[in-house]
């Protein structure tokens, strides 16, 4: 047996090696495309695969990003762990991609950077056209081809790709000799026809005068002809791209259809990529800069060319035809060569079996002893896992005697405070006054109703909940019930009914227990439920006629499979962000209807409404005779505390006075408790503007919409916590610089670590003192406006460095603007418009930022900016007036001394005659 053993490990570490040594003969190169949606990279995709057909040992894995540098870098991290033998890397933009590039190089892997470069030089090679070249070839040809005048629309790629930039920049260069040539707009195509499509048809609406379009490759050269095709505009304007592939789609075809006047060639370079990868492999000399070849194709020798692609297509196909036959006589020989082992291996396995057979008795009965001991092990544990239960019993049931005895001693000081809040209703007050005792009054009841849902469950608990039931009429009683909510649902809108087909009906039940049911449910459909909304209760017999149903349905917000599962469990409150449940009522209503021996039941769908549906059985037999009393009518007063919670839970939102004066500074309040957002919203209104917002993702509109001086904010929210909005708010150029205070009832240090982590400015727990917040609020906004002031007197205009700002962001979008104003500062339509355009910000909000950070306009800033500029060109410069203000960029010298004196005091010529005098002087 032990010879037999022997010879199947044998045979295992055979097979075994032979397969290891298969895989280490395997070479696998990692290809990070940026995109393979367009023509020219599928083209170089199909190359390289061909030529990796050549090499069996190559495994080539190609991961295409999207367009999208996030997903590159995401893609090339994923090579690096994989720790690929070689990388190739077409980089989707130039500076993101950089540091993953370096990051692969330094880690010790052989990378090739094709058609795009990094802004580094860490790579181990390059393939790809010289797009400088290309386009500088491109420019030259098309000053031929306008005899030297023209206007241009240029069609960019994705301007922060190196092809991009460098094909413009080589086109400029080809143009640049010939004045007469203007590029008099450009359109952002993103290397994909349909978006160059899109947007062509505005830009061309409003430059007509154009002669010819210059797209950075041939697929948005095209979409531009095919936007403007139907107006017979097209055909007057000559085309150029670049790429000229081969194929019916491909740039050849354009030109000898004479939809473009002339293409750049434009090769893809995958054969050149898989050879090159091959010798950095296995250490052959390579070249470390491999630039490909271009050309010109247009009428003159499109079709030639069209003549060869066509012939090396047909023998591509041919070879790709003889590889697939190849690959299929390779996939037989390996499936017969795995058939041979797997019978070599089974006849060694059925010898082996036998004796391992023989061997797992044996292993059995020693097995069997070890169970038995194991088990009496297990006994011991069971019971001493029973006796920690008791004992665990015992402590929680301590802790709920506790807390049901502290939830008794709440009713006394509620009643002590409903009392006096009732009598002082019930007096002459202000209005504003009698809002808040209503409040007051709302959650006191609010807060008893849970008290008394508490002890009930307690006692539903302990088993000393009794069923007091009687026969009724459960058609009047559900009607009495709804009743209660009729005023609400007019309030609100809500379209609210009670449907059912029976006058009558008797029912042996508990009408204080039904009611707290009924009054649940209904409540939970109006709180879910929005304005205008649709709720229906329901009642009829069962289909077996043995029970009665009654249901509650809404429209509302609806729950999630998953909470509908869980909504009788006790304590469970659903959404986790919202603090508004104690997950308590509904299974406590599940409790009392299962001591009416009924049923509870919910369908739900998110969004759609929910559908609460009780079963309760007709007649007496199912109830004990205890459970049994006469009709005392004692259960109307019941109702009461539930229909006035429920009344007073939406009352009337409070409206500020339209005509109000408007304060100087604004506060964006979001808060998804309706009460204490009205509280915070009535008392801030006396001393600022308040806008408010329900939940964080309207909030984080507002703030971007009015860029507030400061934002209160509650930390638990459904959606987007206070947290993430700080975090969203802070790392964004427009609402950087606005302060930030959370409230929350979370006050461990490391909740209030995490606020401060987010960038709030200040953290306050509840409950908290109003007086407090407001002073801090002004103590933040004051602080915030002495900033201002000291930027708006102390950021300077010209290329010297600025004092840092508390927010790197805020430092960030200072340097830009100054950078901006500084490069263009010559040009006389410099204005808010084409500094947003230059910053890539809509020109309201740069307006609102500077507003914020140095109290004054960005007009205004250029004017400071050009005067400042003038002043030291007067003190250090010899030139005269005129030329000074055509430099600084006023439109005339007349508007610039009225400027200039406006702001100095004195005319251009007086401080330069001033300087003069002092000169001689000195």
């Amino acid at each position: 047996m032990r010879f037999l053993q022997v010879i199947f490990l044998f045979m295992l570490t055979f097979f075994f090696c032979c397969s290891e040594a298969k895989k280490e003969e395997e070479i696998t190169v990692g290809f990070s495309q940026p995109t393979e949606g367009d023509a020219w990279r599928k083209a170089m995709h199909k190359e390289m695969e061909r030529e990796v057909s050549f090499h069996p040992e190559i495994d080539l894995q190609v991961k295409d990003a999207k367009n999208s540098s996030a997903k590159q870098i995401e893609h090339i991290n994923e090579f690096i762990n994989q720790r690929v033998d070689l990388l190739v890397v077409s980089p989707n933009e130039a500076e993101p991609i950089t540091p993953v590039v370096e990051k692969a190089f330094e880690a010790g892997i052989p990378v090739i950077i094709v058609d795009r470069k990094t802004n580094s030089s860490s790579y181990t090679a390059y393939v790809g056209a010289n797009n400088y070249q290309i386009g500088k070839l491109a420019g030259e040809y098309v000053a031929k081809m306008l005899n030297g005048k023209g206007n241009i629309i240029e069609v960019w790629g994705l301007k922060g790709s190196t092809p991009a930039i460098d094909r413009h920049k080589g086109f400029l260069d080809g143009i640049k000799g010939y004045p007469d040539i203007q590029i008099v707009a450009e359109v952002p195509g993103e290397w994909e026809k349909e978006i160059a499509k899109e947007r062509f048809p505005t830009v061309f609406t409003a430059h007509q005068e154009v002669d010819l379009v210059f797209a950075h490759n041939d697929m948005m050269a095209v979409g531009a002809y095919e936007s403007i095709k139907g107006t017979g505009k097209a055909d007057s304007l000559k085309f150029v791209g670049f790429d000229g592939l081969a194929g019916p789609n491909g740039g050849l075809q354009f030109v000898e259809d004479g939809i473009l006047d002339a293409t750049f060639l434009y090769p893809t370079g995958g054969e050149e990529i898989i050879k090159l990868a091959y010798d950095i492999l296995h250490n052959r000399p390579f070249k470390r800069e491999n630039i490909l070849n271009t050309t010109v194709i247009d009428g003159r020798n499109v079709h030639i060319m069209q003549q060869q692609a066509n012939k090396i297509l047909g023998q591509e196909q041919s070879i790709e035809r003889q590889q697939h036959r190849i690959d299929e006589q390779i996939e037989l020989y390996n499936n017969q060569r795995a058939l041979l082992y797997i019978l070599s291996a089974s006849l060694v396995v059925i010898i082996v079996l036998g004796a391992l057979a023989l061997q797992a008795l044996k292993a059995k009965q020693e097995a069997n002893k070890a169970l038995v001991a194991k088990h009496q092990e297990v006994v011991n544990q069971r019971n001493e896992v029973a006796l920690m239960a008791k004992k665990a019993d015992k402590a929680n049931e301590a802790k709920l005697k506790f807390f049901t005895n502290i939830s008794h001693e709440f009713r006394t000081p509620l009643t002590l405070i409903l009392g006096p809040v009732e009598d002082a209703l019930q007096s002459n007050i202000s209005t504003d006054l009698k809002k808040d005792m209503l409040l007051v009054k709302q959650n006191a009841v609010r807060l008893l109703r849970l008290v008394n849902q508490l002890m009930d469950f307690r006692k539903v608990e302990n088993k000393k909940m009794k069923l007091r039931a009687y026969e009724k009429d459960i058609v009047r009683f559900v009607k009495e019930v709804a009743s209660s909510f009729e005023r609400l649902a007019k309030k609100r809108n809500i379209s609210f009914k009670v449907q059912t087909e029976l006058r009558e009906l008797n029912v042996y039940f508990d009408a204080d227990k039904l009611d707290k049911v009924l009054f649940n449910l209904l409540s939970n459909a109006f709180k879910f439920t929005k304005d205008g909304g649709k709720i229906t209760l329901a009642v009829a017999l069962s289909d077996n006629y043995e029970g009665v149903d009654i249901s509650v349905e809404d429209n509302g917000k609806g729950m999630s499979s998953v909470e509908a599962a869980h909504a009788f469990d006790r304590f469970y409150s659903g959404d986790t962000s919202s603090s508004l449940s104690t997950g308590l009522g509904l299974a406590l209503s599940k409790q009392f209807i299962k001591l009416h021996r009924g049923e509870i039941a919910v369908v739900s769908e998110e969004k759609k409404g929910a559908r609460f549906m009780i079963m309760l059985p007709l007649g007496s037999r199912h109830l004990n005779e205890d459970e049994i009393i006469a009709d005392t009518g004692e259960h109307l007063l019941q109702m009461a505390p539930g229909v006035l919670d429920c009344q007073e839970l939406y009352s009337e939102d409070y409206t500020p006075d339209e005509e109000a004066k408007l304060k100087e500074h604004t506060i964006l309040l979001i808060e998804d408790n309706k009460d204490l957002r009205e509280f915070l919203k009535k008392r801030l209104e006396r001393e600022f503007n308040v806008v408010e917002a329900p939940q964080g993702i309207f909030g984080l509109n507002q703030a971007f919409e009015t860029v507030p001086d400061l934002i209160i904010s509650d930390v638990m929210m459904p959606g987007q916590s206070g947290l993430e909005i700080t975090s969203i708010l802070k790392n964004d150029l427009r609402t950087s610089h606005i302060p930030v205070v959370l409230l929350t009832a979370k006050d461990t240090i490391e909740q209030k670590i995490e606020g401060a982590q987010s960038g709030a400015d200040l953290y306050i727990t509840k409950p908290f003192s109003y007086l407090y917040l407001l002073e801090r609020v002004k103590g933040l906004i004051k602080n915030r406006e002495m900033l201002k002031e000291h930027y708006s007197s102390e950021v300077s205009v010209d290329t010297k460095a600025t004092p840092a700002p508390p927010k790197q962001l805020d430092k960030k979008f200072l340097n830009e603007v100054m950078a901006v104003v500084e490069k263009n500062i010559s040009n006389p339509n410099l204005n808010a418009n084409s500094i947003a355009h230059d910053l890539g910000m809509s020109r309201v909000q740069v307006y609102r930022k500077m507003k914020a950070l140095l109290g004054y306009s960005v007009n205004d800033y250029v004017v400071k900016a050009r005067l400042k500029k003038a002043r030291h060109l007067l003190l250090h410069s010899d030139k005269n007036i005129s030329e000074i203000a055509y430099e600084v960029g006023f439109s005339s010298p007349a508007y610039f001394s009225t400027a200039f004196k406006s702001h100095f005091d004195m005319s251009p010529s007086d401080f330069k005659a001033e300087k003069s005098a002092k000169e001689k002087s000195a």
